[in-house]
């Protein structure tokens, strides 16, 4: 499945904006598009046409009117230039986007630092170019094309339409395209030749090319209908899904117990295209099929349902599935996220309620679950030594204690899946298998299959897992208590504060590289000393004998790991999609010590400092996560 390059294209709302976003996610790349208020970015390559000088918005806005052929957003810039609103037009006109954890992303709208028309023609351009230069043989492998649900009325836009324009820019320079012929998920569609999201340099090197070909290079890459006449477009749907499904088999363990299972699920899709392929894979699982939230099981790209389309904020979305279960006497909830890349699940509590899995309590049941049927298989202790584990370095250090005991191995990668899957295949070359991975962000991958987040295939098994575990009369919950017990206790928390100003976060982040002075990072959290410090941006780590970090420096973004004297782990980092300082702790108890309230008071002290003393929200009037 990963041996054609991919492109996805999509569109997400942000309900709190009620703005749009595309995403496509490229063969070199993800080229992608996705939502809301998205910070733009303005690194190499992101200065836009003309730059912000005296009389440069007067070049910017003649060149988009004269490029674009979409009426709605020619509509949008004349709107403005109308009523004078010139502050926004700059915004819109005079700076680019960039790469991010995962792509290209922007509000959709009209300018050229937004997802629409122009600019995914724009970026399709460059990137063609690129890959023409960089393989040989990319006119005989050609590109794959994939979109969701997502859309926009306001700009004339959706996901499909996106996708259309994608492989017609690809197809009037003669590139095979391979476009889906109708939504699918995120799993489906590979993006780089080894399959992963793409890293340094290419991203770079395709901003470049991207800049290089502004113009729309004809009409034809304006012609939705060409698609439909070119003999070198083929839908791989029919193929892709029967390889996907087949490959998916091999994740099913306990196919024998899962016919018999009592258990209810239900599942919601959030409107967005996971509802079919989620009915498939547990067919596949020979699991009885999850009961749909009506409401949110068909597409619909104004998410009417939801305050927000991510299941990733927990019960405050999850509300009509909550209710839906309870009628059902259904004990488990599993939601996928508009693109089925992310997976959520709640478990009913005998007497207390529903618990919704964090991210890192979801991936430390699914690590322990693949483990135990690796091992189930492979009883020779010797054969652990070519396994693995991974994890974004802001996830939870459960998978690392896992690591310790059993005698596999496990590393860490930086924020983003393109890290992980990059890894992995790094890994094959050499023999080793990768047999989980996950970021906390809810983002799961159960084998090898594809190396990226999949929310359907992580659906399947964490469905298996419960089955399972109910024919032992265990709950998903008891079972994350054992694992705890046997590995240590991992408390941890996840949050965010939103700063539009970018000056601002700069401001944040040099004054903690100089809190005691200049050069000094801060020597205490919460009344504990910090013993070790690792800032990822300037490539320092005072726990190597070099004080150089061995994960790779990166400057697209500010990360700075703490860790304290009393075990807890403590990193902030800007969102490489969003205008955000995220900030996650982690204490991680040796096992046995199982007063977990004395645990979650002293992490809470260190997490409040953390972003009180460091952050100052209200001093830098940062707005605090609220849903």
């Amino acid at each position: 499945m990963t041996s054609v390059c991919g492109v996805r294209s999509a569109a997400e709302v942000n309900p709190l904006s009620h703005r749009v976003g595309a995403t496509v996610r490229c063969p070199a790349a993800l080229l992608p598009v996705s939502m809301g208020d998205e910070p733009v970015g303005e690194g190499p390559g992101g200065e836009g046409p003309g730059g912000e000088g005296p009389g440069l918005l007067d070049e910017a806005l003649q060149r988009w009117m004269t490029w674009d052929q979409n009426h709605w957003t020619r509509v949008q810039v004349e709107s403005l230039v109308a009523s004078g609103q010139f502050e926004d037009l700059r915004s819109r006109l005079c700076s680019r986007m960039s790469f991010g954890t995962a792509g290209l992303r922007a509000p959709m709208g009209a300018g050229f630092n937004r997802i629409n028309d122009l600019t995914v023609i724009q970026s399709t351009q460059g990137l063609v170019s690129y890959l023409s230069r960089f393989m040989a043989d990319v006119s005989s492998r050609g590109v794959v094309v994939g979109f969701d649900t997502r859309a926009q009325e306001e700009s004339g836009c959706s996901s499909q339409r996106l996708a259309k324009l994608t492989a017609a820019v690809m197809l009037s320079r003669d590139v095979p395209v391979h476009l889906f012929s109708t939504f699918v998920p995120t799993p489906f569609v590979v993006y780089w030749c080894n399959g992963a999201q793409i890293t340094p340099p290419h991203d770079k090197e395709i901003l470049r090319s991207i800049e290089e070909q502004l113009e729309p290079w004809s009409a034809s890459c304006w012609d939705e209908g060409l698609v439909e006449r070119c003999s070198l477009r083929t839908d791989p749907l029919t193929k892709i899904n029967s390889c996907y499904m087949d490959e998916l088999a091999s994740l099913c363990f306990h196919r024998d117990l899962n016919s018999s299972c009592p258990l209810k699920f239900v599942h919601s899709s959030f409107h967005g295209v996971g509802h079919v392929f989620v009915q498939q894979a547990f067919q596949i699982f020979g699991l009885a099929p999850p009961i749909p939230v009506p409401e949110q099981k068909d597409p619909d790209p104004n998410f009417p349902s939801v305050r927000c389309p991510n299941p990733e904020e927990g019960e405050s979305v999850l509300e009509l599935s909550l209710l839906l279960a309870e009628r059902e006497n259904a004990r488990i909830v599993l939601a996928t996220d508009p693109d089925a890349d992310r997976l959520a699940v709640a478990e009913k509590s005998d007497g207390c309620g529903w618990k919704v899995f964090t991210g890192n309590e979801l991936a430390a049941l699914l690590g322990w679950w693949m483990f135990f049927n690796w091992k189930e298989r492979h009883p020779d202790p010797a054969d652990t030594k070519s396994i693995y584990m991974l994890a974004t370095t802001v996830s939870s250090k459960i998978l690392q204690a896992f690591a310790h005991v059993e005698g596999f191995h496990f590393e860490e990668t930086l924020p983003g899946f393109k890290w992980i899957g990059n890894r992995m295949h790094e890994l094959s070359k050499t023999g080793n298998t990768v047999i989980f991975a996950f970021e906390e962000s809810i983002g799961f991958l159960c084998g090898s299959m594809v190396p990226e987040k999949d929310g359907v295939s992580s659906a399947a098994v964490v469905a298996e897992m419960a089955a399972y575990l109910h024919n032992k009369s265990l709950s998903l919950n008891q079972q994350l208590h054992n694992i705890y017990q046997t590995y240590g206790h991992h408390v941890s928390r996840t949050s965010y504060v939103v700063c539009n100003d970018p000056s601002t976060i700069q401001k944040i982040f040099s004054r903690i590289r100089n809190f005691d002075g200049e050069g000094s990072y801060p020597k205490s959290c919460g009344g504990v000393r910090i013993v070790h410090v690792r800032d990822v941006t300037t490539g320092y780590d005072s726990s190597r004998a070099d004080l150089r970090s061995v994960l790779p420096v990166s400057s697209s973004g500010h990360m700075i790991t703490f860790t304290l004297q009393n075990g807890v782990v403590a990193t902030l980092r800007t969102s490489g999609t969003e205008p955000k300082i995220k900030y996650y702790t982690e204490f991680c108890a040796a096992p046995g010590k199982s007063d977990v309230s004395s645990l979650e008071e002293e992490l809470s002290t260190v997490t409040a400092a953390l972003l009180n003393d460091f952050l100052e929200p209200e001093r830098n009037n940062l707005i605090r996560r609220f849903i």
